[in-house]
């Protein structure tokens, strides 16, 4: 299970006291519906403070999860410690939290086209660690011809995939002028999301950029072709109100995800294989599915063989 930081976690509880029951769940729907129906248009999908709060509460700690997820391999195959962060289409700050909890961050800049997100973002982050509290926050659009700040690692978190396909490239292009050593990208785990995460890797290759995760050592093209997707999930635990405000009533949610991480220099530790859906076993035999130097294949690892024991407990997203 992926658990919120307790100071996150008592941000969100203090951000929920006071706001209207019903408005706040109305709010709830209403976001889950533009985002599942009009992502990728380029559309502003919530204005209102109100809408930002039900947006932080239902969505951060599935996205928090995911990009802590994410930065957590990325940094294992990458051996960087980036220590100033830039989060661009910041939203409410999950992935300056995300960062936070695995880095010794020594600033954070937050860019955020709307202003209610930015609002909501820095009411939280002031119950964060020193860096996070002073988070400088800052109105842009990625798709605008300004340079954003520079900064050791960049972050993008569920944000690429919001922009209409003409505008990706260009916004893709400044994310990486802006990463001093390393650029996360992380999209929702769907083929819409993983198209574009392609779309940015392929640009980006041809400007200097390696890849570090989650692509292993050697990859030059990725397998994943046709109708199939390179995703992960992780696994987020429900509070009351998240399930109230998700509709559900299952103790957790596992959050689909998919993401790239490219580095200005080559990964120190890039895999050597990575594991992309969950092993089928069978007595005495495991089937794992591979993508190693950008080839997709199916290995079957016995009992006899060193490797059984780790295939036998991996799961899908796993380095090996």
């Amino acid at each position: 299970m992926a658990e919120l930081p307790a100071a996150l976690t008592a941000a969100l509880s203090d951000l929920a006291e006071g706001l209207d029951g019903p408005g706040l769940l109305r709010d709830a729907r209403a976001i889950s519906e533009a985002y599942r129906t009009r992502t990728g248009l380029g559309e502003r999908l919530l204005t209102r403070e109100g809408e930002a709060a039900a947006y932080a509460l239902s969505r951060m700690p599935a996205t928090f999860a995911a990009i802590r997820a994410a930065l957590f391999e990325a940094l294992r195959a990458s051996d960087l410690q980036p220590h100033t962060l830039l989060d661009c289409g910041a939203g409410t700050g999950a992935a300056s939290w995300a960062a936070d909890a695995l880095l010794a961050l020594q600033s954070a800049t937050c860019v955020e086209r709307e202003a209610a997100m930015r609002a909501v973002g820095e009411r939280l982050m002031r119950a964060g660690s020193e860096a996070l509290a002073r988070a400088e926050w800052h109105s842009g659009d990625v798709r605008s011809g300004e340079a954003l700040p520079g900064a050791a690692l960049v972050i993008e978190g569920y944000m690429l995939g919001e922009l209409a396909p003409e505008d990706r490239p260009r916004a893709a292009l400044r994310l990486w002028e802006a990463a001093q050593e390393m650029l996360l990208l992380v999209e929702p785990g769907t083929p819409q999301g993983f198209a574009a995460l392609c779309q940015a890797r392929a640009l980006l290759l041809e400007h200097g950029a390696q890849v570090a995760a989650p692509c292993p050592k050697g990859a030059v093209s990725c397998p994943m072709v046709g109708e199939d997707w390179c995703h992960f999930a992780v696994r987020v635990p429900r509070s009351r109100l998240h399930k109230r405000l998700k509709g559900g009533d299952a103790p957790y949610e596992d959050e689909k995800f998919a993401y790239l991480a490219l580095t200005r220099i080559p990964a120190a530790n890039a895999c050597a294989a990575r594991v992309l859906r969950h092993p089928q076993i069978a007595p005495g035999r495991v089937t794992l599915a591979l993508c190693e130097a950008g080839t997709r294949r199916e290995i079957a690892v016995t009992k006899k063989d060193p490797l059984f024991k780790r295939a036998r407990k991996a799961s899908a997203g796993d380095a090996l």
